[in-house]
């Protein structure tokens, strides 16, 4: 369960220089993420009396890098110990390392899941648009067995749904709904996404509270709060419920604070307590000019 979290972690933030097609008119204008090391600290937010679930504590580490050029790098560490009402702890360490492509084509992912420093589960493989009559995005799995999966053309590939998100923020929109694929679930799964947007933090009007090491460096940042409902994809399972919700506060660089997971019968919250501004990719002029 807690292997959704990369969904969002998320929603994973790079650089998409113009709009995927399917996305409704956005600013032509592209969205320029900052390469950054973000630690979160997690804790239980609240659990419902059968949830089974009394205590949750853990840290999760985020690193994005790369360039426009070159593509973007994302890393994750997600570790929490969970404590039942019996009192007995479980351990689960979460590894996730991805690549895409700044035009949203082509993402290579890895993960790896321990629980109580055994292996878990391990997903790997590649994704990539076809071209034709008929374009799909194919997916060649090598882990956790090797196995060839064809997926709806209207995918969004994280980054690619990160900066579609900001540019529609930037427009007044309000809610989004999106095919999204990050890899996860075995590599084999999708989700149908709904994000609501909120009315815009204008640069300097809501300092992140409580501040944290490198958070005077988001003064200058515009911000909107959103929030991610992640449904089970198909048309037999409308009116679903999500499989589960989540929400933060999203700046237009793309970090990402106040973040919360509500998998309905608890939540996770997640408090930003470091944030390192990496170095920024660089790309040559005409490449950079060709985007």
């Amino acid at each position: 369960m807690i292997n959704r979290f990369e969904v969002s972690a998320w929603s994973a933030m790079a650089v998409v220089c113009g709009v995927f097609a399917g996305a409704p008119a956005l600013a032509a204008e592209p969205v320029h993420f900052a390469p950054h090391r973000a630690v979160y600290e997690l804790s239980l937010n609240a659990s419902t009396a059968g949830s089974g679930v009394s205590g949750i504590s853990g840290r999760m580490v985020y690193e994005l890098t790369g360039s426009a050029c070159d593509g973007y790098t994302q890393k994750m560490r997600f570790v929490t110990e969970m404590t039942n009402q019996e009192g007995t702890n479980t351990l689960s360490d979460l590894r996730n390392s991805s690549w895409e492509d700044a035009s949203g084509k082509k993402l290579k992912f890895s993960s790896t899941q321990y629980q109580n420093d055994q292996l878990a589960d391990a997903s790997q493989g590649d994704a990539a648009r076809s071209k034709g009559p008929t374009p799909v995005v194919g997916v060649d799995l090598v882990k956790p067995a090797k196995k060839r999966v064809s997926l709806p053309n209207d995918i969004y590939f994280p980054m690619q749904h990160a900066s579609t998100l900001v540019q529609a923020a930037k427009n007044g929109v309000k809610l989004f709904t999106a095919n999204l694929y990050d890899g996860s679930e075995k590599g084999e799964k999708y989700y149908l996404t709904s994000t609501a947007i909120g009315n815009e933090y204008k640069p300097g009007s809501k300092p992140p509270a409580p501040a944290f090491s490198g958070s005077d460096k988001l003064a200058g940042v515009a911000s909107w709060p959103m929030s991610i409902s992640y449904f089970d994809a198909g048309k037999d399972k409308e009116d679903q419920v999500p499989a589960y919700e989540l929400s933060f506060r999203y700046f237009e660089n793309g970090v990402t604070s106040d973040l919360k997971i509500d998998y309905g019968e608890f939540s996770i919250k997640g408090q930003l307590k470091e944030l390192t501004f990496l170095d920024p990719g660089k790309c040559p002029a005409t490449e950079a000019t060709a985007h």
